[in-house]
Formats: structure tokens, sequence, C-alpha cells
């Protein structure tokens, strides 16, 4: 299974309309067969980057349905809705992925994922935070290992406390060959305690998360550059 990333970044006054034409167009066409999805659409939360930021991941089956979207982008049912779209856009950074060795997310049944889903009662929305990380030359292995062992497990054990912990793993994704930078980790993790998140922004990291033996330290062997963004989903967003 391949996931198709992409980060649009949209003209401020066509935001609506963007996110209208992937309701209303790109997720019921995908939903009509068994073989394409639209799992995922997300906003950057203001404040965080760049504004009018749009990520979306769209999962389909094999390479080979990827190739007939592809065509029917470029001159079938969807040139027109995908010349509306790029309308609508100042970029697009798109990349196609497929699950790291130690993703709990490696393939999902695309039949029973519905176009839409129903918008939570209460008005608040899912928090996804996003890290992309670039291992240091020839450390793409040792950090797939690192973060299969060292900081899945990091997580795991915060969440079997009492209260749970901040975030959840629930997938992590390497660019397919001849797509995307080289050597590059996306984390995919859930944010389980909004709240928490607070104390990332307004306090200095605790010495206890700067010992050997912690991930904040022992991962910098391997790589010391990457990028999180908050990313909030939208409510009708086929998964949250």
């Amino acid at each position: 299974m391949l996931f198709v990333h992409e980060t649009h970044r949209v003209a401020g006054k066509d935001a609506d309309r963007f996110e209208e034409l992937y309701r209303d167009g790109w997720a019921p066409v995908l939903a009509k067969g068994d073989d394409a999805r639209l799992l995922w659409f997300m906003h950057q939360a203001h404040g965080t980057g760049w504004a009018y930021v749009f990520v979306t991941v769209t999962a389909v089956a094999s390479s080979a349905v990827l190739d007939e979207l592809n065509a029917r982008i470029h001159s079938g049912d969807l040139h027109d809705w995908y010349a509306e779209v790029d309308s609508l856009r100042h970029s697009l950074e798109a990349k196609v992925l497929e699950p790291a060795p130690f993703s709990a997310l490696q393939t999902l049944d695309l039949s029973t994922i519905p176009a839409a889903s129903e918008e939570p009662a209460d008005g608040t929305l899912p928090l996804f935070m996003e890290d992309t990380a670039w291992p240091h030359r020839g450390e793409f292995d040792n950090y797939l290992e690192k973060a299969s062992t060292l900081y899945a497990k990091t997580l795991e054990m915060a969440n079997a406390r009492a209260g749970g912990g901040l975030l959840e793993l629930v997938a992590a994704f390497v660019p397919r060959f001849g797509s995307g930078k080289h050597r590059e980790i996306v984390l995919w993790q859930r944010v389980n305690n909004q709240a928490g998140l607070l104390p990332l922004f307004n306090r200095e990291v605790p010495d206890a998360y700067k010992q050997p033996g912690s991930w904040m330290i022992d991962a910098l062997e391997v790589r010391d550059q990457w990028e999180s963004r908050l990313l909030r989903v939208s409510g009708w967003s086929p998964l949250s």
C-alpha cells in the first residue's frame, strides 16, 4: 500500500473552496471503488507556520492504481477537478510514501473507509503532530532501529501510565524510491492530550528528558534535523 502525502499552500480567499473540492470531489470519487481513499484532510494550525496550508493523505492499493489516478488527472475524468484545485494553490509539495518496517499502520481495508465522517458533536477537532526527520549520512537504518525501539517504546510506556501520554504513534512512513527527499522519515502522531501541548511551548525541556538513554539525547547520534508541524483534522475527514 502506498500513501500520497501532499502539502498545499492555498490562496487565503480560496481556502473554503479548496476544502470543498476535496470533500465533495476527490473523496467521493475515490470512494466509488475499493482501491483508493482519501484518508486525512488537515489544516496546519494557524500560528504554527505558513498560513493556509493544507495536508492531504491519500491511500492507494498499488503502483498500478496510482498510475491509473495519474492518467485520470492528466487526461481523464479528474482533469477539470484537478485544474480547478491547482488554480487555488500557490504551491504543492507531494511525495509517495510507504510504511516503515516498524509502522503500526501497514495496510488498510480501503473499502471500509467512508468518503467523509460525522463532524464531532462538541466541535473539538483532533490534532496530529507530524515529525519529519532527515538522518545523518549512513545512519538511515540506525534511525529506523532507534525509532522502532527507543522512541516507540517511550510512547508506549507513556500511554500505559494513568492519564495516558501526549502522543500516539499512528504510523511511520518513508519515501518511495524516486519520490521525495532521500533519507527521510515521517512520524505520524495523534495528539491524545491536547492540553499537554502547552508545556512544549512555554517551558524548557525537563532535565529528565536530556539524559543518556532518552530519545532526546540518543537520537542525536543518528539525526539532529527534523521539522514538526501541528495539524488539525477537518471535522469531515474520513479518518481522525
